[in-house]
């Protein structure tokens, strides 16, 4: 599994956060992960570690958004870009293999895969505000 695909699935789990309360969160994810059949065991552990730490980082992820984003609530984006802001913001926060503009380019590329259409340029306006 390459990175974008990592990237990929690592948004997916994360896009699930919004439809689960925590307990039933983990049971969630381990479903999903055990759904999949190309990632090896290894891949697996990593994807999950990777959205765990996500996960705990949230509400300061939701912060750090928040406040680059006027006039766009937490709670009025939409659950897609919101999971694909959350996953690049922790790579350009917290992932130092992942420069700041590769994390922008891809979040850009989740947000025409699976956001709206206005999507690609919401999520580049708001990237490019926090790491300016």
């Amino acid at each position: 599994m390459n990175r974008r695909e990592l990237r990929e699935e690592t948004f997916k789990m994360v896009f699930h956060c919004a439809f689960y309360q925590d307990e039933e969160l983990k049971e969630q994810i381990d479903t999903y992960l055990g759904e999949l059949t190309v990632p090896t065991e290894e891949e697996q552990m990593l994807l999950k570690g990777r959205f765990l730490d996500i996960y705990a980082q949230i509400p300061g992820l939701d912060e750090k958004i928040a406040a680059v984003s006027k006039g766009w609530s937490i709670d009025r984006m939409g659950k897609v870009d919101l999971s694909i802001l959350r996953v690049a913001l922790y790579e350009m926060l917290y992932d130092d293999e992942v420069p700041v503009k590769v994390a922008i380019n891809e979040a850009v590329e989740l947000a025409k895969s699976y956001g709206g259409d206005s999507s690609p340029q919401f999520i580049n306006g708001i990237l490019a505000k926090y790491a300016n």
